[in-house]
């Protein structure tokens, strides 16, 4: 892509109504743009971010057999009362028909339509177990959307529903999920922690996947040698007060507890029959009698990845973007006359994803600018350097002089 025709324009300061770093750096440097309070416009080198993101999740939902579909935003008022949750779900958008006296749900979870969908598909043990699962737009009339993409209004997200003969073969499914979302954030460049949480009113617990940052909103109370992780809310106090004396010690392996901040990017529930049961969602098995179907449900917060890798990977400069996600793999810039043409159309044949700096501003415009931006290689061209090319990593200091044979085999690397 030539960074001439694209549909970016970097600033150089952020907004001043913005705290949170994610958000400071992707409007910088035009990966968003803000809309209004908890909402924004993703634009290209943010949209291809997203889809990158969305590539991975696709393929580890599809390992443990979930199948996509797209569920509509728009839901109608009925399924929600059924549920009750008309009433107690206090960040539900609610939208009246102009043309009847009809209310609508614009949805902020999908529980209401993935169930009584699921009774049109399972009338036998013959039918389970399956799970189905989606990526699309959520809203949630939040009071206070802050931390740029960590808490919005209109937001994206992976939600997939399973389905189970009883409470056995679902927490199988459940402990399939949880390894296979551990990986997924592995393969983003993330270290998660699985962080044992409340099952609210599905079951005796959840699990959250945190990763620890200090702009996030949850504390975490955790073994620094091995697995232990609990959300603050399912702490008992005394071990809490133990915890914030330094005296905390772990009951799985006697290292020492400490606290750290998270930001939540998934959550796992075994919903056992809280929906099946509203919505009579039942079985024959195979002596013919009549059972409820047990669900799991297992979020993903996409835009809420998007806004945490920014937040979690730039320095004073900009953005760091990992290379499983970046938008592209180089930034390959001219300087002072020079021309990366056909560099540019080399790299292009040989697959590599480049951004193309070449526009007619100042070098230290395109230096900065790249900087901004993050992309995982840098490679610049001009006159002092002869036939030589600059290559150096974002994340690193260094700067290796290369021909060009060298800077294909170097980019075309996985």
């Amino acid at each position: 892509m030539k960074q001439s025709e694209l549909f970016v324009k970097t600033l150089r300061e952020a907004p001043k109504d913005e705290e949170s770093a994610n958000a400071k750096l992707l409007l910088r440097a035009g990966f968003v743009d803000k809309v209004m309070a908890g909402v924004y416009t993703f634009l290209p080198l943010g949209l291809r971010v997203m889809n990158k993101i969305e590539t991975v999740i696709r393929e580890e939902m599809n390992a443990i057999g979930g199948q996509e579909v797209l569920m509509p935003a728009l839901q109608p008022k009925e399924l929600w009362a059924t549920t009750g949750r008309w009433e107690s779900f206090e960040a539900l958008y609610k939208v009246t028909s102009h043309f009847k006296d009809t209310q609508y749900a614009l949805g902020p979870t999908h529980e209401e339509v993935v169930v009584p969908l699921a009774k049109k598909f399972i009338f036998s043990y013959k039918d389970l177990p399956f799970s189905v699962y989606q990526i699309q737009t959520k809203f949630r009339d939040e009071a206070r959307p802050k931390s740029g993409l960590l808490r919005g209004r209109e937001f994206k997200m992976k939600d997939l529903y399973s389905y189970h003969e009883g409470p056995e073969d679902l927490l199988k499914y459940y402990e399939i999920a949880k390894k296979a979302y551990s990986k997924l954030f592995k393969r983003l460049g993330l270290k998660s922690l699985v962080v044992e949480a409340s099952g609210g009113t599905f079951s005796k617990y959840s699990h959250e996947f945190q990763v620890l940052s200090p702009s996030g909103e949850d504390v975490i109370y955790h073994c620094v040698k091995g697995d232990f992780a609990k959300n603050k809310e399912i702490i008992e106090p005394k071990l809490i007060a133990e915890i914030e004396q330094g005296k905390g010690v772990c009951p799985d392996c006697g290292g020492k507890l400490m606290s750290s901040t998270g930001i939540e990017v998934g959550n796992i529930f075994q919903l056992n029959t809280k929906y099946s049961d509203p919505f009579n969602l039942k079985y024959k098995d195979a002596e013919g009698n009549e059972k409820q179907v047990y669900m799991g449900c297992y979020g993903i917060g996409v835009s809420r990845l998007f806004g945490t890798i920014a937040e979690v990977f730039h320095d004073e400069k900009g953005l760091m973007w990992p290379e499983q996600v970046a938008p592209f793999k180089v930034h390959l810039i001219e300087l002072n006359g020079a021309s990366a043409k056909k560099l540019y159309a080399e790299l292009l044949k040989l697959g590599v994803e480049v951004l193309y700096d070449d526009r007619d501003v100042s070098a230290g415009q395109k230096l900065n600018d790249a900087d901004l931006i993050g992309l995982p290689y840098r490679a610049v061209v001009s006159p002092k350097t002869a036939k030589k090319i600059e290559l150096k990593a974002r994340n690193s200091n260094a700067v290796k002089l290369v021909d060009a044979k060298t800077l294909f085999r170097l980019l075309s690397k996985g």
